[in-house]
């Protein structure tokens, strides 16, 4: 069983939560965490290194990497073969309301600004 994920802050939550192809052949849903979406707007579209990105969402680089691969593989799937893309949830906080530092539920604990890391 994998570690469960600590929270991921995110600088903004979208207005628009489904996006789906004119001609919809009832084909699979794909699911786009927030932050997923995160990655792609401080990568994408603010052009942000992911260094830096990585520290805004308060995780490693190596994690940022991999979540902007799966986020990024995700929207590619949606776009190239017509499939609907729906946003939700994950673990993930709003900048500004921080979770207090008992609420991760990682269990090595909160450590430093904001990220589990050891």
């Amino acid at each position: 069983m994998p570690r469960p994920h600590c929270p991921r802050r995110i600088g903004w939550v979208p207005k628009i939560w489904c996006f789906y192809p004119e001609t919809l052949e009832n084909s699979q849903e794909i699911v786009l965490t927030l932050d997923e979406l995160e990655a792609i707007r401080l990568a994408d579209f603010e052009g942000l290194y992911q260094e830096e990105a990585a520290q805004r969402m308060g995780i490693s680089r190596p994690t940022f990497g991999r979540i902007l691969e799966n986020a990024r593989k995700k929207v590619a799937e949606a776009l190239i073969l017509g499939k609907p893309l729906r946003i939700e949830g994950g673990p993930v906080y709003q900048e500004e309301f921080p979770l207090p530092p008992h609420r991760c539920r990682c269990r090595r604990g909160w450590r430093g600004q904001g990220s589990c890391r050891t």
